[in-house]
């Protein structure tokens, strides 16, 4: 049984090996190795130093060559094409859901500091977590838009794997909502996730708006779950009594208020569900969450949302006397299929969600996700695909690494069951591509360069001031600022 198992799971990882080196159309080999260098790397702390992988067997300028023509020129029509093909193939090592009838998704953004890049095009004020007391949350740099495939747990060994399909940076001009929203659209219609199967979406409160929202209704197979903050108002769908008197004008679509920072405009639930559950320390603690159906919110011109009404949640954890620990958590649940989710559905599946926090910290940690030094736009993009590739590497790889602790590591040694994380399948990496081999070919050396031309002089690239939203506000009171200065400093004169 075991034999069949391993060798299901080889024959999974040389499909997606397969799929991936035909994805991949300009240096392939070169694309290739760099991949599986940094799918098992445990030492290189830049991108340069990954050339002396053992697993990339070619110089370190052929590296550069190979992150900078990955992908072709986004004007070019085959980089479409390209983007969907290994789209395609990443999402073929996604297992089909087996205890749940979804497909589970998860939207957000993650920030990429440069605030050292002089010549980079296109930087803007980020939100960037500063640990440091009373230091402001951001700094300048790019921001890219993730969506990611979250697996069953059955299929993870109850690890927190989240499978990323889709990249993309956002520009300093658009929203992250507007990116989000093409990469759905996107990932919707690949064969893997088209069709009648449902599909489930979590997002953060970020995503809570009309234009991101009002998009996703759209999808007739899509239930949209995001949390919210607890200042929103909302209203019950106004459904007409049979003895009510119709009278002229406009038809009424809203209801009584509903305030979810004002307890009096709250009426009773639609259903309620409660379960207890015991923490790691043996604490007793109570889940209560809370429904209720028909809500509407107001909508825009562009976004008609009294047509789409969804449910808005509340979750509570009491202890043993009934005193609330944490804030109270406030979600909506939207789309024309939600009905086909319970309300512990619901819940599960938004606490899934921070499994992309750890694909984050991961990536940033382990994969140089941010490492990567160009001023250049277009190669700092390919480079954080490569990172997400060489993440989908890892997921695909996961069953057939085995533990290899360290001295240190103890715990690893006498615990059997061990999880099998990404950090201990890339330290195994190295071992599996040596037993199975790569489709990447030798480099063939072909001499050195004849190097520059004698008196040829690289044009220097000219900085890029970072794009500073509201600009024409701040000018104003930079102006305001300066009169009252010379206006003092005249007085003072005269004194």
């Amino acid at each position: 049984m075991k034999n069949q198992e391993n060798s299901q799971s080889i024959k999974e990882f040389l499909c997606w090996r397969e799929n991936l080196y035909h994805g991949v159309k300009t240096r392939k080999e070169t694309v290739i190795e760099l991949v599986d260098a940094l799918s098992s790397n445990s030492t290189a702390t830049s991108v340069v130093e990954l050339s002396e992988h053992p697993l990339f067997r070619r110089d370190y300028n052929s590296l550069y060559k190979g992150i900078q023509e990955f992908l072709p020129h986004q004007n070019d029509d085959n980089y479409s094409q390209q983007v969907d093909y290994l789209l395609e193939a990443a999402s073929q090592t996604i297992p089909t859901p087996v205890c749940r009838h979804f497909h589970l998704f998860g939207i957000d953004t993650t920030p990429c500091p440069r605030p050292f890049s002089a010549t980079l095009a296109d930087k803007t004020f980020i939100h960037y977590p500063n640990p440091i007391k009373g230091n402001k949350p951001i700094s300048i740099g790019h921001s890219y838009s993730v969506i990611c495939a979250l697996p069953e747990r059955i299929a993870t060994g109850n690890v927190p794997w989240a499978v990323p399909l889709l990249g993309e940076r956002v520009p300093s001009l658009e929203k992250a909502t507007n990116i989000g929203n093409k990469q759905l659209e996107k990932i919707f219609k690949t064969a893997s996730f088209s069709g009648d199967k449902l599909s489930v979406l979590v997002a953060d409160s970020f995503y809570s708006q009309r234009d991101f929202i009002g998009e996703q209704v759209k999808q007739k197979n899509l239930i949209t779950l995001t949390r919210i903050r607890s200042n929103r108002v909302f209203y019950r769908q106004f459904i007409r009594k049979e003895n009510q008197a119709i009278t002229s004008g406009h038809p009424r679509w809203y209801g009584d208020k509903f305030d979810l920072k004002d307890e009096k405009t709250w009426h009773e639930p639609t259903e309620v569900s409660q379960s207890i559950f015991t923490t790691r320390k043996g604490r007793q603690l109570t889940l209560t969450i809370s429904g209720w159906n028909q809500m509407l919110m107001k909508g825009t011109q562009n976004y008609k949302m009294n047509r789409y009404p969804f449910t808005l949640m509340q979750i509570t954890v009491t202890d043993e006397i009934g005193n609330v620990i944490w804030k109270p958590m406030w979600l909506i649940v939207i789309g024309s299929r939600r009905e086909e989710l319970s309300l512990i559905d619901c819940y599960e599946s938004y606490r899934q969600r921070y499994d992309m926090e750890h694909l984050f910290r991961f990536g940033k940690q382990k994969l140089l996700m941010t490492a990567y030094s160009t001023p250049d736009v277009e190669h700092e993009e390919n480079w954080f695909k490569l990172t997400l590739i060489a993440y989908v590497n890892l997921w695909a790889a996961r069953n057939l690494a085995v533990v290899l602790p360290h001295a240190w590591e103890q715990y690893l040694k006498t615990n059997k069951s061990v999880k099998i994380t990404p950090s201990l399948v890339q330290r195994d990496f190295y071992r599996i591509i040596s037993t199975l081999g790569t489709m990447a070919k030798s480099p063939k050396r072909r001499g050195y360069s004849t190097g520059r031309i004698k008196g040829y002089k690289k044009n220097t690239k000219n900085s890029s001031s970072s794009y500073q939203k509201r600009e024409q506000k701040f000018s104003k009171i930079t102006k305001s600022w300066h009169l009252r200065q010379r206006t003092l400093s005249i007085i003072s004169i005269f004194q």
